[in-house]
């Protein structure tokens, strides 16, 4: 009697240990099938069986994931057995133990009996495993003996059911942990990384490796958006399938009915089935069916700039995926967007520092140009009306043919159309079409690229690429030459050209203002110009007066250049005499505006007081001969001389002289005297 109370007592020990290494598992986080094949030997201490068997409910698939143990091994690939006929699912749905004490006498479930017979078990339990927090799913424990899972036994497996449910829940929070950490750590090394790569060549293989990091999938690729043609430009990323698929890149109309078109017109998270994917009309997604695919996800890349486009997956597996995976995958996209915009950026940025180094020289005489519209000065009439018209035209796109003589100041109404324009905030490019060389011209206007010709060594921006969004200048365009005319027609219809040896068709929006002191409607006549180019010109045509025909003017263009170069050459000038501005009115200035500003920093230059010094005498045409004159400008010069004599008292030499008053040396003047026949007593006395 006492030795059969010592083995039940030292039974019910060795019953108390198991259970208290079964408790002790509920604190450890371990994988599931390391837990299952600790718990199923501590188990063995607990119950009587032969198998066992942990099922998890599958949210997703909606079915029981079925862990089975048997003799010391586990399955490591569970079962998914339907809910409806599993002896698990139904424990799992009606929070009841199932206790089946002869395998003969339980006719609800035949594919488990079935199971259970080929395995020798003659009576089985079942239990929930569940918690506080939620259902997991069930503990199924299988004997070879009938009748083992009695009333009293029981009590115990439900302690032991709910010791299990804690430490399934304990190791699901761990890997759901453990999967979290490891989902930040790859956006920490997709940021990382991806921020770093500047170049679309080796963005595509980071990303690439990433993604095959973060989730199962057969098939990556990103589609981008192209603004001139409005489609998809699809790129596969490193996996077999993308690359047999795609290969170097294919165009989708962004019309089309592909997934990716649509996520991208949605601007949303698109996940398709096989069944979506066959309703498609597409010969893509049919080359993507025939590979299996099952489901597939197209994720927007979004940035502040907008939708660039969409990053693609796809999976030989039915539901791959799913919410969690989404909300990461999400994440990972909004980092490769921002990789593509900072790529695409670079790339802009380095082709515009590229245009700027090319174009340098030009771009810094540019910066040196005033371009105040103050520098158009004037009040008279014939100013008004051209500088009217030019109001009138700017805001349009329309093309502006400014005609006139050299030196009215063609360049400024140029720039004032732009300053005026919707295209103030773009470049404003000049090109004086007399200045270059017929041979070089082509080049200056349209481009070349590399070995285009002998010499080109390096590709070239020309003005009007230059020009694109902005305003193009083409001074004295009566000069281009006959070969080149249809080529900047073709510009100004068409908006697009070929640089000189290139192939590659290159769109520009650029607004064109021409001048000219030409007859062009004499060399159309002439065939020296053609006149579709001269009618596309002619749109809306601005006459520069001349300067002559503006005399109002000349006062107030005298002051503005006296102050404006004294200014710069640190001068004080206050006075400009009566007499001098006289003269200045009177004179016809064939060079019209330029003439009289550079006349004008000449005076400045030859003045040292404050009272500006000009060298009248200076302002005669260099095949003048008095005999062909009719007296006016040798009578104004006259005049003007005596009038100075007067003021002077007669006085020549000397810092108060009449020498200095005129800008002239003593002599000069002497001489002037002698040969204008002026009499002392016509300014003495």
């Amino acid at each position: 009697m006492g030795s059969n109370s010592t083995v039940d007592n030292n039974g019910e020990l060795r019953r108390y240990e198991a259970l208290l290494q079964t408790a002790d598992l509920v604190v450890h986080h371990q994988e599931l099938p390391d837990l299952f094949r600790e718990l199923a030997l501590r188990l063995r201490e607990l119950a009587d069986f032969e198998l066992a068997s942990f099922s998890l409910h599958d949210s997703v698939k909606n079915v029981m994931r079925v862990h089975t143990w048997e003799g010391s091994t586990l399955t490591t690939i569970p079962d998914e057995v339907p809910i409806e006929d599993s002896t698990s699912g139904w424990v799992w749905r009606n929070q009841q133990p199932l206790v089946v004490p002869d395998e003969r006498l339980d006719k609800h479930f035949p594919e488990s009996l079935t199971y259970l017979r080929e395995k020798g078990i003659r009576s089985y339990c079942t239990l929930p495993l569940t918690t506080a927090q939620r259902r997991l799913g069930a503990l199924g424990l299988g004997s070879t003996r009938e009748d083992v899972y009695g009333e009293k036994n029981l009590r115990l497996l439900r302690r032991i059911a709910e010791l299990v449910a804690l430490a399934v829940e304990n190791a699901l929070m761990y890997s759901a942990l453990e999967l979290e950490k490891d989902r930040l750590q790859t956006l920490l090394e997709v940021n990382a990384t991806l921020i770093t790569s500047l170049d679309l060549q080796e963005l595509f293989p980071a990303i690439s490796g990433f993604i095959r990091k973060v989730i199962r999938q057969e098939y990556a690729s990103i589609a981008l958006h192209d603004e001139a043609t409005n489609s998809l430009h699809i790129r596969a990323l490193d996996f077999p399938l993308a690359k047999g698929l795609i290969g170097g890149g294919i165009m989708l109309p962004l019309s089309d009915s592909a997934p990716c078109a649509r996520a991208f017109r949605e601007n949303e998270v698109k996940v398709f089935t096989q069944g979506d994917l066959a309703g498609m009309h597409s010969t893509f997604v049919d080359g993507i069916l025939e590979q299996g695919i099952r489901t597939l996800c197209c994720i927007p890349l979004v940035t502040r700039n907008g939708t660039l486009g969409t990053l693609n997956l796809a999976s030989r597996e039915d539901n791959a995926f799913m919410l969690p995976d989404l909300s990461f995958l999400k994440q990972v996209a909004a980092q490769v967007a921002i990789a593509l915009d900072n790529a695409r950026a670079y790339r802009e940025i380095a082709q515009l520092t590229k245009k700027l180094a090319t174009e340098k020289l030009y771009l810094e005489d540019e910066i040196r140009l005033e371009r105040n519209f103050e520098e158009i000065v004037g009040d008279s009439p014939a100013l008004k009306r051209v500088l009217g018209q030019a109001k009138t035209v700017a805001p349009s796109d329309a093309t502006v043919l400014i005609l006139g003589d050299t030196g009215t100041g063609k360049e400024l109404v140029a720039r004032a159309v732009h300053r005026m324009s919707s295209r103030k905030d773009a470049s404003f490019i000049k090109l004086n079409c007399a200045a270059i060389p017929t041979g070089l011209l082509e080049s200056e206007l349209f481009g070349h690229e590399k070995g285009a010709f002998t010499g080109a060594v390096t590709q070239k921006v020309g003005r009007i690429e230059l020009a694109d969004k902005g305003t193009l200048f083409l001074d004295e365009v009566g000069e281009i030459p006959l070969e080149l005319q249809p080529k900047l027609l073709r510009v100004l219809q068409d908006q697009e050209f070929e640089r000189l040896g290139g192939t590659k068709t290159i769109k520009v929006s650029v607004r064109l203002v021409a001048a000219t002191n030409r007859d062009l409607e004499k060399a159309v006549a002439e065939r020296d110009f053609r006149s579709d180019l001269y009618y596309r010109l002619n749109v809306f045509p601005i006459r520069m007066p001349r300067l002559r025909d503006r005399g109002k003017d000349i006062p107030l263009l005298v002051r503005y250049f006296v102050q404006k170069f004294a200014r710069r050459m640190n001068k004080q000038i206050e006075t400009i005499p009566t007499e001098t501005m006289h003269a200045l009115s009177g004179w016809e200035w064939p060079g019209n505006v330029r003439e009289l500003e550079n006349f004008i920093e000449r005076s400045v230059i030859l003045s040292d007081g404050p009272v500006l010094n000009v060298p009248l005498a200076e302002l005669r045409p260099s095949n003048y001969d008095p005999s062909r004159l009719d007296g006016t400008l040798e009578s104004l010069e006259r005049d003007h001389i005596v009038r100075v004599l007067r003021e002077t008292d007669g006085v020549i030499a000397g810092s108060h002289g009449a020498a200095v008053r005129l800008g002239m040396k003593r002599t000069t003047l002497q001489s002037r005297i002698q040969k204008l026949g002026i009499q002392r007593d016509e300014y003495e006395g």
